[in-house]
């Protein structure tokens, strides 16, 4: 009886949470029609957003249009919705990394098309649309890590802020020029912002559009280390060395980690706990704790 049960409790667990994860932010109520604003976003092309799965359960996210620093095209927005929906439904996935192709991370948005949905609807549109998208990826049960080479800035800046932690390159930076455009964040970086570093360096870095290099990101605690190359390759090398300390062990605690963190970040204090306990339930008595169980692991 006890394993039928704890089946159920799983697969029920599951599809609760998967649910909540795929929750949009907005919906028709908001005057959000997803469907036409992708239309919308694919009139303005280039660049795209590729996605590898390796073997050990980390996923490498490329952002890839370095002949504008990987500028956010429309094209590229909708790609990486589509890439995050292939994650959500990576049963074998534990990591990601996010970083930039051409030794830089990412300038924001594509001007040109920017110029071409400057009234307030269309923006308005672009907002929600990325903030839904932004926010899929922070929920995904994968722990990740912005790869900063080169420049953040922009919409860039906010994606960071959307992963798990950020490792920075010597002669990076990150920096929310928003102000220059006449702009706030858009993207849910503001907020997210706030939520790493606190409200009082939130807003200095935005109104003050500071330059935000690997030193002071330390000191904020913006950054959780600088590595030691510059090169694309070698930089790509160190930072799946350091997520892998997090990622090491069965898929399904890795993942319930993740989970449970989420719950804590984002849900009311007796909703985390409630969700908290049915996610325990999913791995008490599973294969990884009745293995771990054999060989009674002697905690040093």
């Amino acid at each position: 009886m006890a394993l039928p049960l704890w089946k159920n409790l799983l697969q029920t667990t599951k599809e609760r949470i998967l649910q909540q994860r795929r929750l949009s932010l907005y919906n028709g109520a908001h005057g959000y029609e997803e469907e036409l604003i992708k239309k919308k976003l694919q009139q303005f092309a280039g660049g795209s957003i590729n996605l590898s799965k390796e073997d050990n359960g980390i996923g490498i996210l490329t952002l890839n249009n370095p002949k504008l620093m990987n500028a956010f095209t429309g094209t590229m927005m909708v790609e990486l919705q589509e890439r995050i929906t292939e994650l959500e439904n990576w049963k074998d996935g534990k990591g990601l990394i996010v970083y930039g192709a051409g030794n830089t991370f990412c300038s924001g948005s594509d001007l040109n098309a920017v110029k071409e949905i400057s009234n307030s609807q269309d923006g308005m549109d672009m907002c929600m649309f990325m903030q839904n998208t932004l926010t899929r990826l922070m929920r995904l049960p994968l722990i990740s890590v912005a790869l900063v080479q080169g420049k953040a800035f922009g919409g860039g800046a906010e994606l960071t802020t959307a992963c798990d932690f950020r490792l920075m390159t010597p002669g990076s930076e990150i920096r929310f020029v928003h102000k220059h455009m006449g702009l706030v964040p858009g993207w849910g970086g503001a907020a997210r912002l706030v939520q790493i570093v606190g409200s009082g360096a939130a807003l200095q870095l935005l109104s003050g559009t500071a330059r935000v290099d690997p030193e002071k990101a330390l000191r904020l605690g913006f950054s959780e280390q600088t590595l030691s190359s510059s090169d694309e390759t070698r930089a790509l090398e160190e930072a799946r060395a350091w997520l892998s300390q997090y990622t090491e062990g069965p898929v399904s605690v890795i993942r319930a980690m993740k989970k449970v963190v989420t719950a804590g970040r984002e849900l009311p204090l007796e909703d985390a706990l409630r969700t908290e306990k049915d996610i325990f339930g999913t791995v008490w008595g599973g294969p990884a704790n009745l293995e771990a169980l054999v060989r009674r692991p002697k905690h040093k």
